[in-house]
């Protein structure tokens, strides 16, 4: 199947314009779409949430010549490449590689959104909404501080749950799937009336300000974080793209 056929079946699920909207409006960078393309037609797919060395052994192990990724392959400009580079690792075994970010984080069933679902929560107020989605979460979600935290290492996977505030009953949440935690997030969390917030990646000012602002805090690995979400997308598309797929966990990242 030619590349370009697989990027318009992500593009269905997960348009790339969510991508351009999202930065347009928000002030926001991203590099998603087609970041490798080798030339060749698809045979298979390997699923990773990151372009890493470990996802493209895993490509070549399982006949894959295209990775699909969440975070993206080439992000900053690159002003060199040496050695074992995961994009010129990719390059060398003939593997392409589409990348797709913000537009994944955004979309309806995307990234951010199965955050929230994954915690219990539904029908949320949007952040930053876009046309069709968008991102940042708040949410009624009635549940004991030490309930959430069982739930998030069983959903989501992992053990590494870094929590600040005391055992009590939350009756609000806000979400912000990968390093979701600034000061305009913690801004709505505040004027959503959240009494918890559930994301990764906080920087101290930001942790410390949601104390001080008597909020629960729960910080999950970025990886384990988005890798759910991913894992759904995946699920969702794999039946459209034609060629056999395979998903990539990283589980030392979980």
């Amino acid at each position: 199947m030619q590349l370009k056929k697989i990027y318009d079946l992500i593009d269905k699920c997960a348009p790339f314009s969510l991508s351009e909207e999202y930065c347009s409006r928000y002030g926001a960078y991203d590099n998603s779409g087609i970041l490798v393309d080798c030339g060749e037609d698809v045979t298979g797919i390997l699923f990773s949430l990151d372009c890493s060395l470990a996802s493209v052994r895993e490509a070549e192990r399982v006949g894959a010549d295209l990775l699909v990724t969440h975070h993206p392959a080439i992000y900053a400009p690159v002003r060199s490449l040496q050695g074992e580079d995961a994009v010129l690792a990719a390059a060398r075994r003939g593997i392409s590689v589409i990348s797709a970010h913000l537009n994944l984080d955004c979309a309806g069933e995307g990234i951010d959104e199965m955050l929230m679902e994954g915690l219990g929560g539904s029908e949320p107020v949007l952040m930053h909404p876009l046309f069709a989605g968008g991102y940042g979460r708040a949410f009624r979600l009635c549940i004991g501080a030490g309930e959430l935290v069982a739930r998030i290492r069983s959903t989501f996977s992992t053990d590494k749950v870094l929590v600040y505030g005391r055992e009590r009953t939350l009756s609000r949440v806000a979400s912000f799937c990968g390093a979701g935690l600034d000061e305009a997030a913690l801004a709505f969390a505040a004027e959503q009336g959240a009494d918890a917030l559930v994301t990764s990646d906080g920087k101290h000012h930001l942790i410390a300000a949601a104390v001080e602002r008597g909020m629960n805090l729960f910080l999950l690995p970025h990886y384990a974080a988005e890798n759910y979400g991913f894992y759904h997308f995946y699920q969702k598309i794999k039946w459209e793209l034609g060629v056999p797929c395979e998903f990539y966990t990283d589980g030392r990242l979980l």
